[in-house]
């Protein structure tokens, strides 16, 4: 294709819907639908979404699978034939877009790809490997070639989702809850032989009398163990992984001796990007997962500050909008990680009160505060070396952010300001927004926001 084309991806028909444009090696826009339409985990591109792209017209729209594929298997387990409602040119494999999410933005040429999740078509894991190839002129395309999948109903991810269900959760929103609550538990079911199962209706009342913390902690454990048998067949050293289960950050943090990359947006929602990325075949420039829409008012940091002295949560809504589910800075609740203020931002959020919050901390402090794997995308957890209880599990562990000094976000600079007058180098931090309901998107649902929930936003 041309270099200078204009491609839109889309992902949509069936949870976490969402678009990404790219023009040339540029992510010139990104968001997930239900940011744009108020309703969580919305399956369906929103009217509203597109002309988010700046009027920019797209000479390729690529959707993110292949519909009649899905399809063919959704009648083989007993639902209804569906299809896109936007139009697109191409189209790529479930699993051949989330892989390429990931291995097009990720800092190495070279790598293996993991992609986990509960089932695209038929693939629920696939290994992939990502190379550099001279093509016409010397100019080098990217590939990704499958190694290896398992398929439907062979599944990890559906297991870990039906699980959910099973505690009384939902499923396909509610895993990391199940992971959060797996501290409390103890592995004491063996859910292997489940892996075999069609999970796809749940697994009914499988073990009645268990404890739910105990069934948590029995599928994460069950996770971690089949995730590590997974790497060990992934020989490169650079690791990608991909699909809805890369946000277990609890067991991320049990891979060792791999350079792991983790695009901020792992689910359906980022697989738009990845279709978008298989019709270039080349490495995208990734700045920064600030990729949304954009809030232009400005902030001041020690008006922040002032308000977190006064032991007040407060909200910043500013800059562009965050890919991905977790809020690093720019749709975020901030708060004072050196008191116990969990239950307070428990409430706001209308929360189970027995859930933490994630730190962010400056990067030049980070290993005074953690020991372990950390990164920007707080996408592992580490061991905590202070006693901030609000941002600490009761296993002792945190979802680290780690603020650098060239993030593309004011938090940087509220941070600064906050560890200037109280020396402490971290904030708690997480997204804007109440359980159940998508992340404040544009400065009228931050309105909104500080009117139904009197919390201050920025």
């Amino acid at each position: 294709m041309e270099s200078d084309m204009n491609v839109l991806g889309i992902s949509e028909g069936f949870h976490d819907a969402g678009i990404c444009l790219l023009r040339n090696d540029q992510i010139h826009f990104a968001s997930h639908s239900e940011r744009h339409s108020r309703k969580k985990g919305d399956k369906w591109i929103h009217p509203n979404q597109l002309p988010k792209t700046h009027l920019i017209k797209p000479e390729i729209v690529a959707y993110y699978e292949k519909p009649f594929r899905k399809n063919l298997r959704r009648l083989y387990a007993g639902q209804r034939w569906q299809k896109p409602r936007n139009k697109y040119d191409v189209c790529f494999g479930h699993h051949e877009s989330h892989a390429a999410a990931g291995y097009y933005t990720a800092p190495f040429d070279e790598c293996n790809v993991l992609v986990i999740d509960a089932i695209g078509e038929w693939d629920t894991m696939s290994i992939w490997k990502g190379s550099v190839e001279n093509g016409y002129m010397g100019q080098k395309t990217h590939t990704l070639k499958k190694l290896s999948s398992w398929k439907y109903p062979h599944s990890l991810g559906l297991l870990y989702s039906a699980i959910t269900q099973r505690i009384g959760l939902k499923p396909n929103e509610d895993e990391y809850i199940t992971m959060g609550m797996a501290a409390f538990g103890e592995p004491k079911h063996d859910l292997e032989n489940q892996l075999w199962e069609n999970n796809h209706r749940g697994v009914g009342n499988l073990f009645p009398e268990a404890r739910s913390e105990d069934l948590a902690a029995s599928i994460q454990d069950l996770y971690e163990r089949e995730l590590l048998k997974l790497v060990e067949m992934c020989p490169h050293e650079n690791l990608v992984i991909m699909g809805g289960c890369a946000l277990n950050c609890v067991a991320n943090s049990k891979i060792k001796n791999k350079n792991i990359w983790i695009m901020p947006s792992p689910g359906d929602a980022g697989s738009a990007l990845g279709a978008a990325a298989l019709v270039r075949k080349k490495k995208l420039k990734w700045n920064s997962p600030y990729l949304g829409t954009f809030i232009g008012r400005g902030i001041n940091p020690q008006e922040i500050v002032k308000e977190l002295l006064k032991n007040k949560v407060c909200g910043v809504a500013n800059g562009r909008a965050e890919f991905g589910p977790r809020a690093l800075g720019n749709r975020s609740l901030l708060g004072d990680p050196r008191y116990d203020i969990k239950d307070t931002v428990n409430d706001i959020k209308k929360r189970q009160k027995f859930r933490p919050f994630a730190p962010a901390i400056l990067e030049e402090y980070a290993d005074e505060y953690f020991e372990g794997p950390m990164n920007e995308y707080m996408q592992f957890v580490a061991k905590a070396k202070h006693d901030y209880s609000s941002v600490t599990h009761v296993d002792g562990t945190a979802r680290v952010q780690v603020v650098k000094k060239d993030c593309r976000s004011t938090i940087r600079y509220i941070l600064e300001e906050w560890y200037s007058e109280t020396g402490c180098p971290m904030l708690l931090n997480t997204s804007l927004n109440i359980k159940g309901m998508p992340m404040v998107d544009t400065w009228k649902d931050a309105e909104n926001f500080m009117k139904k929930y009197n919390v201050r936003v920025f």
